[in-house]
């Protein structure tokens, strides 16, 4: 390993740049490296489908471009640059024939959405949005048009729902679940947000798929599985994120649903670590920004002071749906127990309770929404 090689960070999302700005806080001068696919820019990837509700084009969601990182985190950074290679024994990144050394790599590079293969001549109309390169692209498209088509009915696509009918769109949701995030929200709490949304003026189609996706004139034709046919103008595909694992995987290192790593943040290999949508921190695959700041604080001591586990707490996650507010804390995948209701039009108040009555989970939507924080300290720490 070359001496006074730098902490290399690779990715530059919410993630890397969270990272380096808490290495920064105790730590001025340490040599850090970020490389990036994209262009740098930072900016909060939840804010996307927040853009067009809080007015604002795609360059106005950026909160600084990559010279300005530069400049204020006293760091090297490369843009548009691919790794192709890792080499943990020798300490080195491959860019193509190019050997780079690292002293402690972070692999912060996130997750790839999943594309369906859906068969027609209409693909180009198909955006998928997981970064703001992405979301300028998708903003581009959306100038001129009313028609929007959304696949998948979990949170994100949600999100986008209520965004661009506050836009004032049109919006059709497309999905095979019975109901919206159903792996998220009970059945109670998630038909207040169905109705909210369709309150909203956002039209559902569920329980179905898309079948083919056919050019007609400027926009696309969608044919589902329920026989029905949709036009649109543009369509996202949001149903749902990969942890990018298969550069890790090649490297030797473990990986599952994402890259293997222990609290500290640890893989398989020596001075390698993860955080962020890749990594699967002891079991848990968490796409939420409350863990990954957790993770983030937890990982620069470790680079710079000394080891340190993350601790997770208490994280409930804010679904942005401003016609039917809603918070979720999610009860742990095992747990024994049951929810226990109360509906009042839009506001549902659900609460997961273990056999003895300790509150292990709940949702909240509508007016009961006001209650996340007060609910979410009585709920156990995922980590403590």
């Amino acid at each position: 390993m070359s001496t006074g090689a730098p902490i290399v960070i690779i990715g530059t999302g919410l993630s890397g740049y969270s990272l380096v700005r808490e290495i920064r806080k105790q730590d001025k001068e340490t040599p850090v490296l970020m490389i990036t696919a994209d262009d740098g820019f930072s900016y909060s990837k939840p804010m996307l489908s927040t853009g067009l509700t809080r007015g604002k084009e795609a360059d106005q969601l950026a909160q600084a471009t990559s010279a300005d990182m530069v400049e204020q985190m006293g760091i090297e950074l490369r843009t548009h640059t691919t790794i192709t290679a890792i080499d943990t024994d020798a300490h080195e990144l491959s860019i193509g024939d190019e050997r780079l050394a690292y002293s402690k790599l972070v692999l912060a590079w996130g997750a790839d959405v999943i594309r369906l293969a859906i068969p027609g001549d209409g693909q180009d109309k198909v955006y998928s949005i997981n970064d703001l390169m992405d979301y300028r692209a998708f903003r581009e498209a959306l100038d001129g048009k009313k028609r929007v088509a959304i696949m998948g009915a979990g949170l994100i696509g949600c999100e986008f729902a209520n965004d661009l009918r506050n836009g004032e769109f049109e919006v059709d949701v497309i999905a095979p679940s019975d109901t919206v995030m159903p792996g998220l929200l009970p059945p109670e709490a998630a038909q207040a947000v169905v109705d909210g949304l369709k309150g909203a003026g956002v039209r559902f189609h569920l329980e179905t798929v898309v079948e083919r996706i056919s050019t007609q004139g400027d926009g696309v034709e969608l044919a589902l599985a329920n026989g029905e046919t949709l036009a649109a103008d543009i369509v996202i595909s949001a149903v749902g994120l990969r942890p990018r694992v298969e550069l890790a995987k090649a490297a030797g290192l473990q990986v599952n649903r994402g890259i293997l790593v222990n609290r500290a943040l640890e893989t398989s290999a020596p001075d390698v670590y993860a955080l962020g949508d890749c990594a699967e921190v002891d079991g848990h695959v968490l796409l939420y920004v409350l863990p990954l700041m957790a993770c983030a604080r937890a990982l620069a001591k470790t680079l710079v002071t000394e080891r340190t586990e993350v601790k997770y707490g208490t994280m409930p996650v804010m679904v942005k749906t401003p016609c039917c507010p809603t918070a979720v804390c999610p009860p742990p995948q095992a747990a024994e127990g049951a929810w226990h209701i109360e509906r009042d039009g839009n506001s549902v108040r659900a609460l997961f309770k273990a056999p003895d009555g300790e509150l292990l989970g709940f949702a909240v939507t509508g007016d009961y929404a006001v209650e996340k924080q007060a609910l979410a300290k009585e709920v156990p720490p995922l980590h403590d």
